[in-house]
């Protein structure tokens, strides 16, 4: 953990900082985006996992909200948080967690691609009256979780929730992962127009066999960084990573540079004139390694030396080359800070136990995220 300190350049490194204007600028940008649109946001905690941030994501409301491992729904419940989507194909041995839950909120909503986890629910019914929600997790040519839109499984699975005893036909949740094989803001309307037309089909077909009033909702940084206007015929979004960003969604087209939130600070410790590089304190176990040299700059981007890359990196050290030509060592003296953004802010976030908040240049807080599953 960064020892306690007033300013950024007294940080212990690597620390991973996060810039709380920025924080704020995002999540104001997203939320009223969808305002204007009519459509409620469901904001995805995977990202930063911490309670400082979900607040400013849900303007202080604490309801209304996605997690993606049951280590995250028993956090915000014990928050103060309500209206929790567990949005992660169910499994057995997670039935009795998820029913705690169910009956500990007043609304705890499920996810189910499968007649399995169905049958699980069902052989578990919910005390006090209660009924499990369950969103139908639809594919919609993402290629991960679901049941492929086009198959008529789906509708036989959604007919089967509907119809079972003790279990409510929620609303049909998509991720719009797709969206990051786009290049540009075209690309990435293109898909999103894609998915909410085969969402709302799906949700016709719905109402063809008699399934009235189920919620429809997609997700993913890129297309609700970007959304349609068909998009107002949703109920709900589900955008995570938008609230940091990072390099990765700047290449996509999802935000600029200026609008990614977090960094790592990291040192020099080495000096190398004999290979022509410099050492850094920054290995994968702050950084990870996702999105490897996806960058012209290798692992991530030096803010403020575009010259620098960094081409590889053990569990704690990082080696530094030029570009091209050969480094300027008087530049980079040993002990001087650097700042990296980072490909995948979402796996950079999960290295660090602790996040340095900071705004204009002052550190003004910590924020502890959950860990674990």
């Amino acid at each position: 953990m960064a020892r306690s300190t007033e300013f950024m350049e007294d940080l212990c490194t690597p620390a991973f900082v996060v810039d709380l204007d920025i924080v704020k600028r995002n999540s104001e940008a997203m939320l009223e985006r969808f305002a204007k649109l009519g459509v409620q946001v469901r904001p995805h905690m995977k990202t930063h996992k911490t309670i400082e941030c979900a607040d400013i994501m849900t303007r202080g409301l604490r309801r209304c909200i996605v997690v993606s491992t049951l280590a995250e729904a028993s956090f915000y419940a014990d928050g103060g948080y309500d209206d929790i989507l567990y949005a992660y194909p169910l499994t057995p041995e997670k039935v009795k967690r998820c029913a705690e839950l169910s009956e500990r909120l007043s609304l705890f909503h499920v996810l189910v691609d499968n007649t399995v986890a169905l049958q699980e629910l069902k052989k578990k019914p919910l005390k006090q009256g209660k009924v499990w929600h369950v969103w139908l997790k639809l594919d919609c040519d993402t290629g991960r979780a679901g049941v492929p839109h086009s198959d008529p499984a789906a509708l036989q699975l959604a007919k089967e929730i509907s119809g079972a005893e003790g279990v409510e036909l929620t609303g049909i949740y998509t991720h719009c992962g797709n969206t990051y094989k786009c290049e540009g803001e075209l690309q990435i309307k293109a898909v999103a127009q894609e998915t909410t037309s085969l969402v709302l089909q799906f949700v016709e077909k719905l109402k063809a066999v008699g399934i009235q009033d189920v919620k429809s909702s997609i997700g993913s940084t890129p297309s609700c960084s970007h959304p349609v206007l068909d998009m107002a015929m949703l109920s709900e979004v589900h955008p995570g990573n938008y609230v940091f960003y990072d390099a990765q969604q700047s290449l996509l087209g999802s935000c600029t540079l200026e609008d990614v939130a977090v960094r790592v600070l990291t040192r020099v410790i080495g000096h190398y004139p004999h290979r022509n590089q410099l050492l850094v304190d920054c290995g994968w176990t702050a950084l990870s390694q996702d999105g490897a040299n996806r960058l012209p700059t290798g692992y991530a981007i030096f803010e403020n030396h575009p010259e620098l890359k960094l081409v590889s990196m053990t569990q704690e050290h990082g080696a530094v080359e030029p570009v091209s030509g050969n480094l300027d060592f008087s530049q980079f003296p040993l002990g001087s800070m650097l700042s990296l953004i980072p490909y995948h802010a979402c796996a950079t976030a999960a290295m660090h136990p602790v996040y340095i908040v900071h705004s204009k240049g002052k550190v003004v807080g910590n924020w502890k995220p959950t860990r674990g599953w």
